[in-house]
């Protein structure tokens, strides 16, 4: 959201850097973008882009189908020449696990689903590693020498 609360949020939190996070449709891929100009606004880098609830596979017969539209986050991504960081699907064992307390990443870490959420969170660990700042220069200089 861009509401007071996350404005105030982005302005007295340091922030290393922000994810936006979107479902594939118009209405919402407009708040996705309200969100870009309000980070921007306040100097918070964005790290890239996830689309939620990209696509829906059948757990009966395998079908897929891009329920809330295809690849809008990725296009906006473009757009706004940003990172794309991933595709997270619509599954019912992701919202299963999450209500039990045991996130797919923690209840079936070997599965497919977990391995798209580990992809996205390796792109943004290495977004941030990549934006990680020199403090050195905060540091007084230490001086070693061999008088006793």
């Amino acid at each position: 959201g861009t509401g007071d609360i996350q404005l105030t949020l982005s302005q007295r939190v340091p922030m290393t850097g922000a994810v936006i996070v979107t479902t594939p449709q118009d209405i919402a891929l407009l708040d996705a973008r309200k969100g870009i100009k309000m980070f921007e606004k306040v100097g918070v880098p964005i790290l890239g882009i996830v689309e939620n609830m990209a696509v829906y596979c059948c757990p009966n017969c395998g079908h897929t189908e891009h329920i809330f539209g295809a690849e809008g986050g990725k296009k906006m991504a473009a757009e706004y020449g940003m990172d794309f960081l991933g595709e997270l699907p619509l599954n019912m064992s992701i919202r299963v696990q999450a209500d039990s307390g045991h996130p797919t990443v923690v209840s079936d870490p070997d599965g497919e689903i977990a391995g798209i959420y580990k992809t996205v969170a390796r792109q943004v660990a290495i977004k941030i590693a990549d934006k990680a700042k020199d403090y050195s220069s905060k540091f007084p200089s230490i001086k070693i020498s061999k008088d006793t």
